[in-house]
């Protein structure tokens, strides 16, 4: 089962609305981990500005907006 990393901030309204998409999409078949990258210097360093940030087994995946099609199609994948 696959495990998604969203790394956002509190307040974050993009972050909301991309773990508002995901969790539907992963319900049963994937793990997601949000991490707050306010609560951690090597996380902040890597992705202050840039939030929320997708990631999956160390890559990052999408930025801002979720890639659905993206996600709908690893999610196919490891189906099969």
């Amino acid at each position: 089962m696959y495990e998604f990393i969203v790394y956002s901030r509190r307040g974050c309204h993009l972050c909301e609305e991309m773990l508002e998409q995901l969790e539907p999409l992963c319900r049963g078949r994937a793990a997601i981990s949000v991490r707050d990258v306010d609560t951690n210097p090597e996380w902040l360093e890597a992705y202050g500005l840039l939030v929320p940030v997708l990631c999956l087994d160390g890559k990052e995946l999408c930025r801002y907006q979720l890639d659905r099609q993206q996600v709908v199609d690893l999610l196919a994948a490891e189906k099969s």
